[in-house]
């Protein structure tokens, strides 16, 4: 185990290259969201990774019942804040729903997200339909995130919050997609609510870090909701979050919990895969 896991893997800057390294060194990487200066600066303490500023503040933070009604001009604001509180941490920042649809909006909104709002690489969700967008992104040496399985942008389309991949003909979709977005230049890969199996044969055979959240325990790295993560969210809690200030005593050493859960393999554990 390690000893402090605000002193490990390092506590220099996190950089892009140094995610991919990790996935080949066998590193676990460690994400949480956050949206606001304070607990960024809480999670910054903790030695997490990478925080996403991710457009679910719509359902955390507003009150909405999706992540639709989120605009560009929220997530600057959010990005900007959290960046405030972050020293070392990566920042990581939501594409909001219809910002990217073609190469051009691509350029404008990623530009307001890091110019604005500090980010240092932006995230969209789609597969095939998306690559031409990551590599024009990725040409102009824009860090793109990708994002496959459960894409909430996606709600009404898939019908709800499933688990996506389960029959072999959607799964072999879902693989297809990932060597799509990989080829295509993203830097990063989330995969959520994706049977842990197929989570596995992904991470194997993509050459980018993947990061799971219920996406069981072989991925590169894995994201929590940061009140998931604090047991805060009201009514029933994702099958594949846990409360992990259950048993400590502030919200630092919930956190420091739960990066040490992660690199250490505990965490995610099969109770909270698919």
């Amino acid at each position: 185990m390690y000893a402090n896991p605000a002193t490990a893997p390092s506590r220099t800057a996190v950089t892009v290259p140094q995610l991919h390294a990790r996935k080949q060194a066998g590193e676990k990487i460690v994400m949480v969201t956050a949206y606001d200066a304070s607990f960024a600066a809480a999670v910054d303490a903790s030695g997490i990774d990478v925080v996403l500023v991710g457009d679910s503040l719509g359902m955390v933070i507003q009150g909405e019942s999706s992540t639709l009604p989120v605009s560009l001009d929220h997530m600057v604001y959010h990005s900007a804040a959290v960046a405030r509180g972050l020293h070392k941490a990566l920042l990581i920042a939501d594409l909001p729903f219809m910002s990217y649809p073609t190469r051009e909006q691509a350029y404008a909104s990623s530009a307001r997200l890091i110019g604005e709002g500090r980010a240092a690489m932006v995230k969209l969700e789609g597969g095939g339909w998306a690559a031409d967008v990551i590599h024009a992104l990725a040409e102009r040496d824009i860090p793109v995130c990708a994002h496959l399985g459960l894409t909430p942008q996606s709600v009404h389309k898939l019908g709800g919050y499933r688990v996506q991949g389960r029959d072999e003909e959607r799964a072999e979709r879902l693989l297809a997609d990932a060597r799509a977005v990989s080829a295509a230049g993203a830097d990063l890969l989330v995969l959520e609510c994706v049977p842990s199996a197929l989570a596995q044969r992904i991470t194997r055979e993509v050459a980018i870090p993947t990061i799971g959240i219920g996406a069981g325990p072989h991925c590169d790295g894995q994201v929590l909701v940061m009140y998931d993560l604090l047991g805060l969210t009201p009514g029933k809690r994702p099958r594949f979050s846990k409360n992990f200030l259950a048993g400590h005593d502030s919200i630092a050493s919930a956190l420091q919990a739960y990066a040490a859960a992660v690199r250490n393999g505990e965490f995610p554990a099969p109770e909270h895969s698919y």
